[in-house]
C-alpha cells in the first residue's frame, strides 16, 4: 500500500483514483453525488495498484477540522475484480496504523455502509449512530478510540 498527500500524487495516480472511486461509488452503487471534493486536497491517499497502474484498493484519511484529535477514514473501496483477496482489511489496517503515528490522534471516525458494519467492528470500530440515508445508501457513524 502507498500513502501519498494530494500534491505528491502523479497525474496518472490521481486519474486512476478518481476512476476507481467513480466506478464504485457513482456507477456501481448508482449514486449521483459530488464524488470529487475539496477534502482530497488535504487528505492522505492510501492505495494499491496493479502493475499497469489500475487502483485495486483505496481510501483517504484526513483530520477533522473542528476536532483536531479526530481523524477520518473515507471513500474506502476495493475494485470489483480485486474483491475477496483481503485487500480491504490490509487497506483499513494501513490507514489505522498511519493515523496511530500522528501524535494528536485520539479517535478515528468513519461513516460506514451498514452492510459493512461487522467488518469494521472486527477492525476495532464501534457503532455510534443509528443508520441514516446518505445518497440512497444506509450508513452509520462508527469510531475507534486510540490507545497510545
Amino acid at each position: 500500500m502507498m500513502i501519498k498527500e494530494f500534491k505528491a500524487l502523479t497525474t496518472r495516480e490521481l486519474f486512476e483514483i478518481y476512476r476507481a472511486r467513480t466506478d464504485v461509488f457513482v456507477v456501481e452503487q448508482a449514486c449521483a453525488y459530488p464524488e470529487v471534493d475539496t477534502v482530497d486536497l488535504n487528505a492522505q491517499h492510501v492505495f494499491s495498484t496493479t502493475a499497469d497502474g489500475h487502483v485495486q484498493a483505496y481510501c483517504r484519511i484526513y483530520r477533522d477540522e473542528s476536532q483536531t484529535d479526530h481523524w477520518h477514514i473515507g471513500r474506502v473501496l476495493v475494485a470489483k475484480p480485486d474483491r475477496g483477496r483481503g485487500l480491504a482489511r490490509e487497506l483499513v489496517q494501513t490507514a489505522i496504523d498511519w493515523i496511530k503515528k500522528q501524535p494528536e490522534a485520539k479517535v478515528i471516525d468513519i461513516e460506514a455502509q451498514v452492510y459493512l458494519s461487522a467488518f469494521y467492528q472486527q477492525m476495532g470500530f464501534e457503532i455510534m449512530s443509528k443508520p441514516f440515508d446518505d445518497f440512497g445508501i444506509a450508513h452509520q457513524e462508527m469510531s475507534q478510540t486510540l490507545v497510545n
